[in-house]
């Protein structure tokens, strides 16, 4: 066990929180356990009642180990409701955001380490694969719609299963835009001419230089750069630019990035830093909740985001934007044929069972998971309070998600004439990377550096850290 540890310890410090956090917490928390897309009904009833029967067979308990901050409460109340119906103790503990690596380092090390974790995707599955328990036999791995997302070993195992599909893009209140098409000298007269990087700087710059026409303080919302509420740029924008060179070069990961679309990465984030809610030289100060703050009073018209920010926007005191004006456009930064460009969905939310539990925590912690996506109590969870766009064949058409990023997702998922970007930031060498790109923009921000030092230190560090990776 220790030699175990030792070694997850060492893979970890150097490719630290792979995790991308999306939302802010300031401490982990925890709480003590309170003592289809198939439409055949049958089916789904079916699913619930093996899930009962292996939940009344379940001896141990669960210990949940969570990472995103912002819904920590709904997991706390999964939490409740499961052990109130099944006499099965249930804990919860979040990470604080940037921090579910180094969390999940000293939680698995306790004598009562969490029996349930996730990791990232490959690159998190090489850190802890000698603690994740092969799934491949579960119920939960059979109502997996396409199952070539999970995580398996060269063995054929499958140890880690993906439980929700997120999106990502600019998120747009339309009644704004609708406000600014009608003015006189409108760059665009509808949100379908904003289909690459030059209509929408021409639309963005025009409606910076009429803010107090359109009632807002900027046309985005605050580039939050503070460390460790950085992520939005240094690894889902990244995200974006990385996949181009990707696909270029027909490869999924590499130990020497060219970052050739430096530029292309430039052109989006001048945009977004200069026309703003705040002055570029004071974005060192502002967090994602500032960020989305602004959008839900209508202080901005965009914000950079994925579907999990309709809880933030939703929930802000004094929230102005109505539901149907919440929108998403695509991410543009000037690649050629970025006019075919969808939003960025993938995953990097796979479960994991401990197989260094007891056996009856084990079976306890998936007959908990089953029943999240197989019970009516779980699912209406995961939809509604969780706003999870789940990839199980459990949930019928009148059970997805109603909020209407979740559904601005599906639309782009369904529209063929869209290629989605996936995601590639799980190649991405390390946490410390990650930092150090954060920190170079922020200075960038500021005027510190210029941008090719910003890409040079893109350039030189990806390198070294996947070399550092590689030689542990």
């Amino acid at each position: 066990m220790k030699k175990k540890l030792a070694s997850v310890l060492l893979c970890a410090v150097m490719a630290a929180s792979m995790l991308t956090g999306c939302g802010n917490a300031d401490n982990a928390t925890a709480t003590t356990p309170a003592t289809d897309n198939k439409t055949d009904a049958a089916t789904t009833t079916e699913a619930a009642e093996k899930t009962a029967e292996k939940t009344a067979e379940a001896a141990g308990s669960v210990y949940y180990l969570n990472f995103k901050p912002e819904v920590d409460e709904v997991w706390q109340k999964l939490a409740k409701e499961y052990t109130e119906e099944t006499g099965v103790p249930v804990k919860v503990v979040t990470a604080a955001s940037g921090t579910y690596e180094q969390t999940l380092m000293s939680e698995i090390a306790n004598k009562e380490a969490p029996t349930l974790f996730q990791i990232n995707g490959p690159i998190g599955y090489q850190n802890w694969k000698d603690y994740c328990a092969d799934l491949k036999d579960t119920d939960l791995y059979s109502w997996l719609m396409d199952k070539s997302l999970a995580i398996t070993g060269e063995d054929g195992g499958v140890y880690g299963i993906p439980y929700v599909v997120e999106g990502y893009g600019i998120i747009y209140n339309d009644a704004i835009m609708q406000k600014y098409f009608a003015l006189d000298g409108a760059k665009a007269a509808s949100m379908d001419e904003i289909n690459n990087f030059a209509k929408l700087k021409e639309v963005v710059e025009d409606m910076q230089a009429k803010k107090d026409e359109l009632g807002i303080e900027g046309v985005f919302a605050s580039t939050s750069l503070t460390p460790g509420e950085d992520w939005r740029w240094q690894t889902h924008l990244a995200n974006i630019l990385v996949y181009y060179e990707f696909k270029d070069k027909g490869i999924t990961d590499t130990d020497n990035l060219e970052f050739t679309y430096s530029d292309n990465f430039k052109n989006i984030f001048d945009l977004y830093i200069n026309n703003s809610c705040t002055a570029p030289g004071l974005l060192g100060s502002k967090s994602v909740d500032d960020s989305m703050a602004e959008f839900a009073l209508g202080q901005a018209a965009m914000v950079q985001n994925g579907n999990w920010g309709w809880s933030q926007i939703n929930g802000v005191d004094g929230n102005t934007v109505k539901a149907e004006d919440v929108k998403f456009l695509p991410i543009y930064t000037g690649v050629e044929g970025e006019e075919n460009q969808g939003l960025c969905t993938g995953t990097e939310n796979f479960f994991c069972i401990n197989k260094e539990a007891s056996a009856e925590d084990q079976a306890a912690s998936i007959a908990f998971v089953e029943w999240l996506f197989s019970s009516e109590t779980g699912k209406a969870a995961v939809t509604n309070d969780l706003g999870f766009i789940a990839p199980f064949d459990t949930f019928s058409d009148d059970e997805k998600p109603t909020d209407p990023l979740a559904q601005e997702v599906l639309r782009y998922m369904a529209d063929t004439s869209k290629t989605s970007v996936s995601w590639n930031f799980t190649s991405f060498p390390s946490q410390q990377f990650k930092d150090d790109f954060g920190a170079a923009l922020l200075e960038y921000a500021s005027g510190s550096i210029d941008w090719d030092t910003v890409k040079t230190k893109v350039v030189d560090e990806w390198a070294a850290e996947k070399a550092a990776t590689a030689a542990n």
